[in-house]
């Protein structure tokens, strides 16, 4: 998958129909690809399952900056969605269990 289709289906995630935000959009694609890739995990885009794990986790990152600025300076903001560390935790273990590739 290219970014450019990385960055529709991102945009498809979020319900964005413009193109005002996707400058922003994607650098909160390099930002996933970077934060999955600290955690360990070795990303293939020609991967189906693996470009869905960076637009999940790009949507988390919008949808992430969206409640902090809507509980403006309240320390309670939640956590990654359990569905995406369950997703990250999967492809990890699928990763490790077959010798790194």
């Amino acid at each position: 998958m290219t970014d450019a289709e990385i960055l529709a289906t991102t945009k498809y995630n979020l319900a964005i129909a413009g193109d005002a935000w996707d400058s922003y959009l994607a650098t909160l694609i390099e930002v996933a690809k970077k934060s999955i890739k600290t955690e360990g995990i070795t990303l293939n885009l020609d991967e189906i399952d693996d470009c869905n794990l960076v637009v999940m986790y790009a949507a988390y990152l919008y949808r992430k900056r969206a409640e902090s600025s809507v509980q403006g300076n309240l320390s309670w903001v939640a956590g990654m969605p359990r569905m995406l560390r369950y997703a990250l935790n999967n492809r990890l273990l699928a990763e490790k269990m077959n010798g790194g590739t």
